[in-house]
């Protein structure tokens, strides 16, 4: 089946949608994803994927989504949303579920959450169990997977985790975070959702997995201390509302206060198996917390994840600025321009930073960075760059490295400067109606109180410079900067073709 059939992706632009799609091109599987913004997704696709433009909310573009498909995967959810998210996510169910029975489609995966029912269930995890009650009532068959939290680089609750820990020597502990759970690492999830596409039969079916252990909260944090090497004390306090909680959490981790006032009424509640049905239907054998956490710390030389829970808290509407966000134990400086250019002539003056051509603004400090580099025994800026006009993976360029290079689309600098912590700079392009978007993306890893002292510290110079730099770029793209700046072999070749022609 896998030659001919095809398989509808929905949250393709989220966390464990993103890595689902890898996963099923990587299976050779022919797939479809539907995304508001089909542009967020096009660069991760193969050449048998393809990508429509499509909203759950809007019934008739679900119709030519779902035309010709095997097996649909449902993994959207409103976690980032206001108010009103449980009747939101009640009639995208409700709307996907008719459209896929009009088309015929063979079967319905669905990815939910551990919970006993009850009235005092959460609203977040009511609500994920009232889509799955609604997709069954469609008539298509449904495969509904319920976990517990899921633990891997990039995810809502590892980030909330790895912050608090890395940031907080003593940490204050409240009632929620000695509730019982049964983490599952992100690879364990993905492998359930795979074999759920070949599982026999023709009925719906809820399965509940999750990890080989049943843990709380605080357990899954003296496990990722234990493995970073890092002593913490760790007070419990018999009272924390939810809402304090959210608060701190807002303070301290990546998470947003709305987020994470959902996430702790979430897990508030006992989210273990009870039903092990699973580990007798399926292959899988999911590991335990210390691989998870383990797999999980391998990307930590990566600058960010494969995917990250926040991709699909910003996909739902315009690019926005993001100044001083933090993705763990990570700070981020993201800001957006849209200009209307080709995303090739966008990328232009992206591919001819640094060197002789400079950073588009101020100049002058980014070489007095360069100087106090050199005073502290660091690369400063003599090194240049190999080429004026073209770059690969591994190319010096000033104080940075190239680490990642799509040409027209990305590029990915590591700082080679002396700093206390890690820091990269990332440019993407992105195509738009009428133009393209351009993304710069500073990104600080800091090592203990002294790296946020200098992230802090310099963050005013920071606003000004990454701001002006980004206007420059875009005032470089608007005016046409590859057809009148050329490297030397283009004027060269310009020469030839002008003799040729008086001839």
């Amino acid at each position: 089946m896998t030659a001919s059939r095809l398989i509808l992706l929905t949250g393709a632009t989220g966390y464990i949608g993103g890595r689902l799609l890898t996963a099923l091109q990587e299976a050779g599987e022919r797939v479809r994803c539907v995304a508001r913004r089909p542009e967020f997704l096009r660069h991760r696709l193969d050449a048998r994927t393809e990508v429509v433009c499509g909203d759950l909310l809007d019934p008739a573009s679900l119709g030519p989504a779902l035309a010709g498909v095997d097996t649909a995967y449902y993994l959207v959810h409103s976690m980032g949303a206001a108010d009103g998210f449980e009747a939101a996510d009640r009639r995208a169910a409700e709307q996907f579920g008719a459209a896929a029975r009009a088309a015929g489609v063979r079967r319905i995966i669905y990815l939910g959450g551990l919970g006993e029912s009850g009235e005092d269930l959460s609203p977040h995890l009511r609500s994920r169990q009232e889509v799955g009650d609604v997709l069954r009532a469609s008539g298509v068959p449904v495969i509904e997977l319920r976990a517990s939290i899921v633990i891997g680089s990039g995810s809502l609750s590892f980030e909330m985790i790895r912050a608090l820990v890395e940031r907080l020597p003593v940490m204050i502990m409240p009632r929620w975070v000695a509730v019982p759970a049964q983490p599952i690492g992100i690879t364990d999830v993905l492998a359930y959702l795979l074999e759920a596409r070949d599982l026999p039969g023709t009925e719906s079916r809820v399965f509940e997995i999750g990890g080989a252990e049943r843990l709380s909260y605080g357990d899954i944090m003296r496990e990722y201390a234990r493995q970073r090497g890092l002593r913490r004390v760790m007070i419990p306090v018999p009272v924390l509302t939810p809402h304090l909680s959210s608060l701190w959490l807002g303070l301290v981790t990546p998470l947003y206060a709305r987020v994470g006032r959902k996430l702790i009424d979430s897990i508030r509640h006992a989210t273990v198996v009870r039903d092990d049905s699973a580990l007798r239907v399926f292959k899988v054998r999911p590991h335990g917390i210390r691989d998870a956490i383990a797999a999980a710390l391998r990307h930590e030389d990566l600058a960010t994840a494969a995917t990250r829970w926040s991709d699909a808290l910003s996909a739902a509407g315009e690019p926005r600025d993001w100044g001083g966000v933090r993705f763990g134990n990570r700070l981020v400086d993201s800001r957006v321009v849209n200009v209307a250019v080709s995303p090739r002539l966008a990328f232009a003056p992206i591919r001819r930073l640094g060197g002789t051509t400079g950073y588009y603004y101020g100049d002058w400090l980014w070489r007095l960075r360069g100087y106090l580099d050199l005073l502290v025994g660091g690369v400063g800026m003599r090194r240049g760059r190999p080429h004026p006009e073209r770059l690969t993976v591994g190319d010096a360029l000033d104080f940075w490295r190239v680490v990642a290079f799509e040409p027209d689309r990305r590029l990915l600098l590591a700082a080679e400067m002396k700093l206390p912590g890690r820091a990269w700079l990332e440019y993407e392009v992105q195509p738009r109606d009428g133009g393209a978007t351009i993304r710069q993306t500073a990104i600080y890893d800091p090592i203990g109180l002294a790296g946020l002292a200098y992230w802090y510290g310099i963050y005013p110079l920071h606003q000004l410079v990454f701001a002006g730099t980004l206007r420059g770029i875009a005032r470089a793209a608007a005016q046409g900067a590859p057809s009148q700046q050329h490297s030397p072999i283009d004027l060269t070749a310009e020469r030839r073709r002008r003799e040729a022609a008086s001839r």
